[in-house]
């Protein structure tokens, strides 16, 4: 990169990393796993530079991917714990984290379709148009998959999940 170029890197990742990573420490309950995932989406972006149009969606995205990627290695390694037998040490790792699992567990059980427009929508505060945009799909799509999203919320936690803008 150009000097120019390192200066306009330096000063992106100034501004926009302490909310990506303050993102995922919601996601993922951990501050080094956020932090983890955060600047691995950082060195992603560094490779593609120049041809990135919008850092900031390709961050977020790249973040949504990475974090569902934490989760699915997660649950597989939750699933080996009980077949082998150690649900004792499953249970005292999880205490503590009680209060923010249900919903991350919830939307990770989404459909992708709708776990990305939540997550992009809802946590990285995007909105729809630049959701449809990212997603390459019609601003009404990403509408459709919202309420669905609700719709799949409300029916599984069994209350009111109304976050309408």
């Amino acid at each position: 990169m150009s000097p120019s170029k390192d200066r306009e890197a330096a000063e992106l990742f100034a501004v926009l990393y302490p909310g990506l990573a303050g993102w995922c420490r919601r996601l993922v309950d951990d501050d080094g796993t956020a932090h983890e995932v955060a600047s691995e989406a950082f060195a992603r972006l560094w490779l593609r530079w120049s041809s990135v149009e919008e850092p900031r969606g390709f961050l977020y995205v790249t973040a949504a991917n990475l974090v569902r990627d934490h989760w699915r290695r997660t649950d597989r390694e939750r699933r080996a714990l009980r077949r082998a037998g150690t649900e004792a040490a499953l249970a005292r790792q999880q205490e503590g984290a009680e209060t923010a699992v249900p919903v991350r567990l919830v939307v990770q059980s989404m459909p992708e379709r709708l776990r990305t427009v939540v997550l992009l929508y809802n946590f990285a505060d995007l909105p729809v148009r630049d959701i449809a945009s990212l997603t390459k799909r019609k601003e009404g799509t990403i509408r459709g998959d919202l309420h669905a999203a609700r719709e799949y919320l409300r029916a599984v936690l069994g209350e009111r999940c109304d976050h309408t803008r």
